[in-house]
């Protein structure tokens, strides 16, 4: 089967990021045919590419449309109107789990627990309850913890407004405040459909995370100060498969992950990121559809470590995209 695998430019910029290799490595080693297509901002130039390539299938890796985030969903609704297969959440999927303020009130309508919160837009505040010190300040529409810094947890009026003019000036985005949970963090990932299943929980480890700053999955903790993997942050984290969870909040946790998933109307996989308060309650703070497949991140090895090798994770999400366009 000819797959063209679709991602953002950056992807390929310096340093190459290593998931591109690894999963044409797995689809090769299956026997197919692997293409790779750039997410150009020349939308004409982008379809006639994409129609001329005639993939069977596209692995969806795009993150975003022009640089912009908030246009990651385009890029499915373009692979519609082209009537090209692909893999991961439709348009409907990435953008509402891609606006945060959104998804938290999907989420709320359909049960599934997620922080206080509430919106200002152009002087208009929206609140969705009473918000209570220290609060969280976050731009809506990005992902990996883009715009997020020891700094967005704010503890009085004064942060909270410098935090709530940075997402405005740094994103032109109406800010997201949320009341800040203080707990132990957990990623929960999902593979499947009407038939999905959530994946062993992941926890970020904080105990190396230095004191003066509040323990949260910032930028830099994640990426590194630069982004280059560097910085006492960075150093100061690391994810891990807890063997001691109990196993009422394992059930929790892969509970409220499907909710979630299923709430959101998302497709293959995905991964549900939560905070778990001192009380026991598990709270969504993130949803990320199509999330990054790298070997080495918290999804995959979530997978292996419930007996589903790389190979065999990126094999199950070509199965699953493929059955959707067999019916």
């Amino acid at each position: 089967m000819k797959i063209v695998i679709l991602h953002s430019a950056d992807a390929v910029e310096p340093p190459v990021d290593p998931v591109l290799a690894q999963i044409a490595g797995v689809l090769e080693r299956a026997g197919h045919e692997i293409g790779f297509q750039i997410v150009m901002p020349d939308v004409v130039a982008l379809a006639t590419e994409l129609r001329a390539a005639e993939p069977a299938l596209v692995v969806n890796l795009a993150e975003a449309f022009d640089g912009k985030s908030a246009l990651e969903s385009n890029v499915a609704a373009l692979l519609n109107l082209l009537d090209l297969r692909y893999t991961g959440s439709s348009p409907a999927g990435l953008m509402l789990a891609g606006d945060k303020a959104l998804s938290k009130k999907v989420l709320s309508f359909h049960g599934v627990r997620s922080p206080e919160f509430a919106t200002v837009h152009r002087g208009d505040v929206e609140w969705a309850g009473d918000l209570k010190f220290p609060l969280i300040v976050k731009p809506p529409q990005e992902d990996a913890s883009i715009g997020i810094t020891h700094a967005s947890v704010v503890h009085n009026v004064q942060e909270l407004l410098a935090q709530m003019g940075a997402v405005q000036g740094n994103f032109h985005q109406p800010p997201l405040i949320e009341e800040f949970i203080d707990g132990r963090e957990f990623y929960v990932g999902v593979i499947g459909n009407a038939d999905a299943r959530a994946l062993p929980p992941m926890e970020m480890d904080f105990t190396g995370f230095p004191t003066d700053k509040p323990r949260i999955a910032s930028w830099a903790a994640k990426w590194g100060e630069d982004g280059d993997e560097k910085g006492e942050e960075y150093a100061g984290t690391r994810t891990f498969v807890p063997n001691d969870l109990p196993p009422e909040l394992d059930e929790l946790l892969r509970k409220t992950a499907l909710d979630a998933f299923h709430a959101l109307r998302l497709r293959d996989y995905a991964r549900v990121d939560m905070r778990v308060s001192e009380s026991g309650e598990a709270y969504v703070i993130e949803v990320n559809p199509n999330c990054y497949l790298e070997e080495s991140g918290e999804f995959a090895r979530a997978a292996a470590a419930d007996g589903m090798p790389y190979d065999a994770l990126i094999g199950r999400i070509i199965e699953l995209a493929s059955a959707r366009y067999a019916r």
